[in-house]
């Protein structure tokens, strides 16, 4: 019985460490100068090349290139303990990552977030609106698409709040919402 409760004690503590791990791994986290931010590097990104670099956001588009690569652009946010892009009302400017491969459009989509971490390419001048816009490109060596959660009804629902009326059969779903409502 001990050994049970041991085994099920260390399983459950096992569990608890990796849902709390930073998406990016240690390796590529290991080689980021912590003390480079992300306002620093846009202000110049050419004097920072080859240096790495993890950052994140809110995608806002995804272009497919006739080389086979993807190019997404992305708003920066600043990042949480995770690696996730914090719900933020600012931003420091916007970013491209370069991947070396095709991504789907559909799934890298505007407004997914995204974390990235990768070496620091350069710069690249692009319109945004009537303005020239400096990117700082960062290459996609390790590309994290956070989930999309969805949540029903007019109400916010925390992704991990339990609502037990979704345990109903969809015709009673349909049933209590249809009498309630008529």
């Amino acid at each position: 019985m001990r050994s049970r409760f041991q085994f099920f004690m260390v399983f459950s503590l096992l569990i608890l460490l990796t849902g709390c791990a930073h998406v990016i791994s240690k390796d590529l986290r290991g080689q980021v100068d912590p003390s480079l931010t992300f306002r620093e590097v846009s202000k110049n990104p050419d004097a920072y090349k080859g240096k790495a670099a993890v950052w994140g956001g809110d995608i806002v588009k995804t272009i497919n290139q006739k080389d086979g690569t993807t190019l997404i652009e992305v708003l920066q946010r600043p990042l949480g303990r995770r690696g996730e892009p914090k719900e933020a009302l600012a931003s420091e400017g916007r970013f491209l990552v370069l991947a070396e491969k095709y991504l789907d459009p559909y799934l890298f989509k505007g407004g997914r977030k995204i974390t990235v971490a990768g070496e620091i390419l350069g710069e690249e001048f692009r319109k945004l609106g009537e303005m020239d816009y400096r990117y700082p490109i960062l290459s996609g060596k390790q590309i994290y698409l956070w989930r999309e959660y969805y949540y029903p009804g007019p109400y916010y629902y925390h992704p991990y709040y339990y609502d037990p009326w979704w345990d109903y059969p969809i015709y009673w779903r349909f049933h209590f919402y249809y009498h309630r409502h008529h």
